[in-house]
């Protein structure tokens, strides 16, 4: 999902920003013969994320920097664990150091916390999936490191789909104008998802046969209602109150995904060590 193009153009604006007009510490500090070697460890146990944005910081950098990992995207690590080892100029390795960090950390904590979600959600069909609460120009980072970690994926951007929320359905005046007027504009490859807080929008959804039914902080005997109601005839996603000790209950109403902006907005970073 991530192109190394995207990556390096992305790299090289965070460390434009974190360097600036030079790093004045290290550039003082250390002689161009100087060279530095260490490991990365994690301090925490967790799902790794973020090895390819890791390597792009010191590549950018120096030729001369060589990194050698031990685990890739995806991989469960555990405190203690050396993930991997570098060596190379003293200067490119302090001075890339913490954009590196920075990258992996945030992502391999978006794919612990995802991972935690999707395993709580057991047996049960439900897919947990991201949503649009992302740091503003981190989405395809972010979005990623939800995919590693186990979750799915909702829209990217407001262009990838349709979705007629309750502030639409104000402006529109009900669920059928919204749909009506959609159907009219946009193109077949959209799909219409609406988002239902009530069992009679639900209904009216599923007359005006849109693809996808997002049930809004609704009650668990409701959902259920609800995914009955609709029977196989759009894909029913559950949202609001979505946390730990709520999804596994949720996910046993026979929705098909679960969205939560906490797999992202609230996910904690996963302490990595960069230690030379």
């Amino acid at each position: 999902m991530l192109s190394k193009f995207y990556i390096k153009d992305h790299v090289k604006m965070a460390l434009e920003e974190d360097i600036g007009f030079g790093d004045i510490t290290t550039e003082n500090l250390a002689e161009d013969d100087d060279m530095l070697c260490g490991e990365l460890n994690t301090r925490s146990d967790g799902i790794l994320c973020g090895v390819e944005v890791f390597k792009t910081v010191f590549e950018l950098l120096s030729d001369d920097v060589k990194i050698n990992f031990y685990f890739k995207d995806g991989d469960r690590i555990q405190k203690g664990d050396k993930i991997a080892d570098f060596s190379g100029p003293a200067k490119w390795l302090l001075m890339g150091e913490r954009v590196a960090l920075n990258y992996m950390q945030r992502m391999s904590g978006i794919a612990t916390e995802t991972r935690k979600y999707q395993d709580a959600i057991g047996s049960y069909k439900a897919k947990i999936v991201d949503t649009r609460k992302t740091t503003p120009n981190f989405r395809a980072f972010e979005k990623y490191s939800v995919k590693v970690g186990g979750g799915a994926l909702h829209r990217f951007n407001l262009s990838d789909c349709a979705m007629i929320k309750d502030n639409h359905i104000r402006l529109a005046g009900s669920i059928t104008n919204a749909v009506e007027k959609l159907r009219k504009n946009i193109s077949h490859a959209h799909k219409i998802e609406v988002e239902c807080d009530t069992l009679e929008q639900v209904k009216e959804a599923v007359e005006c046969k849109v693809d996808i039914i997002m049930l809004d902080n609704m009650s668990i005997e409701n959902m259920k209602k609800a995914v009955e109601i609709i029977n196989h005839t759009a894909v029913v996603e559950a949202s609001g109150n979505v946390n730990l000790k709520t999804v596994n209950a949720i996910a046993s109403t026979g929705v098909d995904i679960i969205s939560s902006s906490a797999i992202v907005a609230k996910a904690p970073t996963l302490d990595l060590g960069f230690d030379m």
